[in-house]
């Protein structure tokens, strides 16, 4: 988009920004490209109890699908209808970060709940930046900028309120609270009811054991423009061997450009998009990842990790690097190789809590405390409902 349009938007934001609605709440998960995450939870509890404010959903095009097929109000990014909706909304609620050029009124809120708990490093910490078009010096100013609109971030718990004071430059107000998406994952009596519901909807077995292959998105294997490629020796083709064993479910970053094509395999399927990432790890009985943050919310769990990482020297030590010691910390075995996967697995499908390490309970008190299965409606009792009641 040309500086000439961006300060167009800019000034026209300001402008519709003079007019806000009250009751209006915007919502926008992954730059518009899902319903998910920490923005879907806090909707979701809204829509429920709150049926006097109006929500609206920022969808970039191409990915409306989803928020058809579910009925959930929603305004194209960038169509004349977001122009009058999003700068007038009086909360803000986004997990990522927007563009520079949307100004933000003196009378709507931003809560920014961002989407994990940091193991990689982030923003103004990354020492050499990968991402094309950016230094370490312009990555840490935009960042910066961008920090300084927030009203609000949640802090999900100590660590993560450390890191993200320095990493964002973050001088405003932080909610120690969990996560709202970790609601769903918090042990309760109605988990069991909503693992059959997500089950019969994705159309898989319910006799057999779930992996959840979560891996997180390398800056670089760019693809074009901000999506990146997705480069993994992840072994499917050899799952035949655990046709009635398993049944697979691989979840690719939002930044990757390409779906993947499972068709050739019986017990393995993509749900990289159409259903919101806590969802999956709720129903998972396995998680293998590397370095995302879904390996913090899933300790919630008390169900086993396995961390697949054949690149970890490169991406501590070229890409971003860690805050934590990784080897140390992580509650689950390391393992860097196609064949002693596939030996871990065997071992998971006989002795299933055999692949957890002796450190998870340290890990899951650490980086969990905060959560209490009400999230939500903390959050929005303490910043969308009390911001509108003080002003009377």
């Amino acid at each position: 988009m040309t500086s000439i349009v961006e300060q167009i938007i800019y000034y026209l934001f300001k402008f519709i920004g003079l007019f806000p609605q009250k009751n209006l709440v915007y919502f926008e998960s992954f730059h518009g490209k899902q319903f998910s995450d920490n923005p879907r939870a806090i909707y979701q509890f809204m829509k429920e109890n709150y049926p006097d404010y109006r929500l609206v959903w920022g969808v970039t095009k191409g990915y409306e699908e989803m928020f058809k097929t579910l009925h959930v109000p929603y305004v194209k990014r960038f169509s004349l209808k977001w122009f009058f909706i999003m700068p007038r909304a009086k909360t803000w609620v986004i997990n990522t970060r927007t563009p520079l050029w949307l100004s933000k009124s003196k009378h709507t809120t931003y809560l920014q709940t961002w989407h994990g708990t940091p193991l990689k490093k982030l923003g103004c910490d990354i020492e050499d930046v990968k991402i094309p078009g950016y230094t370490q010096e312009s990555y840490a100013a935009e960042f910066s900028k961008e920090s300084a609109r927030w009203d609000y971030l949640i802090a999900p718990n100590e660590y993560s309120q450390k890191i993200f004071k320095h990493a964002f430059n973050y001088q405003g107000e932080m909610l120690e609270y969990g996560y709202p998406r970790n609601d769903l994952l918090y042990p309760n009596q109605d988990n069991e009811t909503r693992i059959r519901d997500i089950k019969r909807r994705l159309k898989i077995p319910f006799n057999v054991p779930i992996v959840l292959y979560a891996p997180t998105w390398r800056e670089n294997d760019q693809a074009s423009g901000k999506m990146y490629d997705f480069k993994t020796s992840f072994p499917y083709d050899r799952f035949d061997s655990f046709q009635d064993k398993i049944f697979v479910l691989v979840r690719t970053h939002y930044l990757v450009s390409e779906t993947i094509n499972f068709s050739e395999y019986d017990n393995v399927m993509d749900v990289s998009t159409g259903i919101d990432m806590n969802e999956l790890l709720l129903i998972s009985d396995l998680l293998i990842t590397d370095y995302s943050s879904c390996m913090f919310d899933y300790s919630l769990t008390d169900k086993p990790i396995i961390y697949y990482v054949p690149d970890k020297d490169m991406y501590q030590n070229e890409l971003r690097g860690f805050y934590l010691d990784f080897e140390k910390w992580m509650p689950g075995p390391m393992v860097t190789h196609p064949s002693v996967l596939l030996r871990m697995l065997l071992k998971f499908v006989h002795f299933p809590d055999s692949v957890k390490t002796v450190n998870y309970e340290e890990f899951k008190q650490l980086f969990t405390s905060r959560e209490t299965g009400h999230n939500a409606q903390l959050i929005v009792e303490r910043v969308i409902v009390d911001e509108k009641m003080k002003e009377g």
